[in-house]
């Protein structure tokens, strides 16, 4: 049954028409058919690297979503709206909870930001645990993928997603009004989106910041029986043929309002975001979650006219987070709370010669709670702060790359079962080193060395439960050691006009690497009278290798004024193996083409996506089958004016069954089938 949700309406109406369209501008590249990466070389990024670098200069892997894609991408949640970005998959948990999957990485090991900062939420807790902020909110996304991200810490150690809003302006809007409105629809969920954020000038020197998003979609189509074949034959099921993903639903709304003062000097401001969510379980029939989070955060930046340092730039965000998972209408089960803050102050040193540099310290403190019959992980107290610095000495030739951090993690619980207080302190130290060269016109090259430390997670060191949105019984270790990863990458980037290129080959050494296994036992579990049994999984900790690339390619084949035509590929594959076998999860290779068709009035893009098959499998996990998916994109801007756009898409238009080898739920879940998406986005 779904459930009745207590909306904000009232507050989302509030907001007005500027409310309309905060939520297209939030998607990201597993919207519309992927993007192509190469043509945003030219992109200044500033994750991962505080005094921003063009992303044809970096020696780590970077992908950009800018507005103008996220205006017509689909409303997808972050991890599935990423999918397909090379190098980055889904947990593809539902559509109401999906976070990315990083060369095979996820959970901890994958930092999810907003605006540099953590998001204070429990999304890495577990895959049924939605991101605490929607893509559909954001201006930019920015990607970083491997463990090269010293400014944010040894959890970054797979790689950082940053989710830019622009909820706390740093410029005067141009003419003193900034914003767009968006809304779509969309056919295999019945789903709708409306969104809206607008910039408004205040006089002088003020900046007032509004937006607010809906989002409402029913259970998708799906393409097959929620079963897979490979389940049904291993556990003699039968295999229903329903059209609908069973308890797929979701709902979200999420308001924020922002204000600055900007000057020549820099800017301060502070912003207020509530979001609340309601989703399906697609793993229990009646199980719903309802997340609120409400969030305060204060930025500013000054730049100096003269000194050692350009400038210096802070942040601070403060959230109280409740997840309440539901057995059923009326009937509240487990409640999962955040609540903390995190800060950071970074000093950037002015450019002198070519050498750039930056240093700062990040704090956090964050208290975690899990409350009711099916939580597995006692409430936790989360300390944590670290400094850094990163350097580049740039000679248009050649260059060099280097950077330092020492962090010190305090985890403090008590285990079921016990009445004595653990406390875990960890001392991590990361470093990095790399060297780039540019031998011709256009040709960047570059290898990098990084070794970075992680400490284990609550859930890794305290787990000790069924935890039913994975279908298993958790077991920790409260003994578990620092996690240390080191990484070798070689990086090529290249722009010759009409053919642009880029690739990432890397390997991965993990010293303790933590893993979650299959035991092979079984816990037997009596709920109401009906004893339901759970393989038992417990964290280990082993050594393991991970390698892999990530690849793409562009060539304008014609162009003719503002008509370009242009074919485009990509590729990506990892591979993981520990000393106690495979790895579990690691998603398989995939090969992307595209025909894409550019104009002033027209877009127009033709996608095929191949997937392989999954057969290199941990122990008691079962293989996934390749698929191929057909999306078609167009985008047409009928007036002389292009600030208003309509487009319409067709993915997977064969309506291939599709399971994320990633995903705990692949075999109970596909992907959704045949899908038609249609919306309007006007820029002002």
């Amino acid at each position: 049954m779904r459930p009745a949700r207590n909306s904000r309406s009232l507050l989302l109406a509030a907001a007005g028409l500027a409310a309309l369209a905060g939520t297209a501008e939030a998607q990201s590249i597993a919207g519309g058919p992927a993007q192509d990466a190469t043509a945003q070389l030219d992109e200044i990024i500033v994750t991962g690297v505080p005094y921003g670098i063009s992303q044809n200069a970096t020696t780590i892997a970077t992908t950009v979503i800018d507005e103008e894609q996220l205006a017509v991408a689909p409303a997808a949640s972050l991890g599935d709206l990423l999918n397909g970005t090379p190098g980055v998959r889904s947990t593809s948990f539902a559509p109401g909870a999906s976070r990315p999957v990083i060369r095979g990485l996820a959970g901890p090991r994958v930092q999810v930001l907003t605006n540099g900062v953590g998001l204070i939420d429990a999304s890495s807790v577990s895959p049924d645990h939605q991101v605490a902020s929607d893509p559909a909110e954001s201006s930019r996304i920015e990607i970083v993928r491997g463990p090269a991200t010293l400014i944010y810490g040894g959890s970054a150690i797979g790689g950082v997603v940053n989710i830019i809003d622009g909820r706390i302006p740093e410029q005067l809007p141009e003419d003193g009004l900034d914003g767009h409105l968006s809304a779509q629809g969309s056919t295999a969920d019945e789903g709708s989106l409306f969104g809206g954020r607008a910039e408004i000038a205040l006089g002088g020197q003020f900046v007032l910041h509004i937006d607010a998003l809906r989002k409402d979609a029913d259970d998708y189509e799906i393409p097959s029986s929620p079963i897979s074949q490979r389940l049904a034959d291993a556990e003699g099921l039968d295999r229903d043929e329903s059209d609908v993903l069973p308890n797929s639903f979701s709902e979200l709304e999420a308001w924020g309002l922002g204000a600055s003062f900007v000057d020549a000097n820099g800017f301060l401001g502070a912003s207020y975001k509530e979001t609340d969510s309601t989703y399906g379980v697609v793993a229990e029939e009646t199980v719903f979650i309802v997340l609120e989070q409400q969030r305060f955060d204060v930025r500013g930046a000054y730049r100096f006219d003269q000194g050692p340092f350009r400038e210096v730039r802070g942040s601070y965000g403060q959230a109280d987070y409740t997840h309440t998972e539901f057995e059923d209408v009326g009937e509240p089960g487990t409640v999962f709370a955040s609540d903390g803050y995190e800060a950071r102050a970074d000093l950037i040193q002015r450019e002198r010669g070519g050498w750039n540099g930056a240093m700062g310290i990040q704090t956090l403190s964050r208290d975690f709670s899990a409350i009711g019959d099916e939580a597995y992980i006692p409430s936790a107290e989360i300390e944590e702060t670290g400094i850094y610095t990163v350097q580049r000495l740039d000679r248009d030739r050649y260059g060099f790359e280097g950077g330092l951090r020492y962090d010190r993690r305090t985890l403090t619980a008590t285990p079921f079962g016990t009445t004595r207080e653990v406390e875990r302190d960890f001392d991590n130290v990361s470093a990095s080193a790399a060297v780039f060269f540019r031998p011709a016109a256009g040709l960047f090259a570059g290898v990098s060395l990084s070794r970075t430390q992680r400490a284990p997670s609550e859930v890794e060191l305290f787990a000790d439960g069924v935890h039913i949105a994975t279908g298993a019984y958790e077991v920790g270790d409260a003994t578990l050691d620092n996690e240390t990863v080191t990484t070798l990458e070689g990086t090529l980037h290249y722009d010759g006009g009409r053919f642009r290129g880029d690739l990432h080959v890397y390997a991965s050494r993990f010293d303790g690497f933590i893993d979650l296994r299959d035991t092979g036992a079984e816990f037997a579990f009596d709920e109401d009278g009906t004893i339901e049994e759970f393989p038992i999984f417990a964290y280990e900790q082993t050594d393991a290798d991970f390698r892999g690339f990530e690849a793409e390619a562009a060539y304008d084949v014609w162009v003719n004024g503002s008509q370009v035509v242009t074919l485009e590929g990509a590729a990506d594959f990892v591979d993981a193996d520990t000393d106690l076998g495979p790895a579990a999860r690691i998603p398989p290779y995939s090969l992307t083409g595209r025909v894409r068709y550019t104009s002033t009035p027209v877009d127009l893009t033709l996608e095929v996506r191949h997937v392989g098959k999954q057969d290199e499998i941990a122990e008691f996990e079962l293989p996934t089958n390749s698929y191929t998916l057909v999306s078609l994109f167009g985008a047409w801007r009928p007036f002389a004016d292009p600030s208003i756009t309509l487009f319409a898409e067709g993915r997977n238009l064969t309506n291939e069954e599709a399971r994320e080898h990633a995903s705990f739920l692949k075999d109970i879940a596909p992907q959704p089938g045949r899908s038609l998406r249609a919306g309007v986005t006007y820029r002002f």
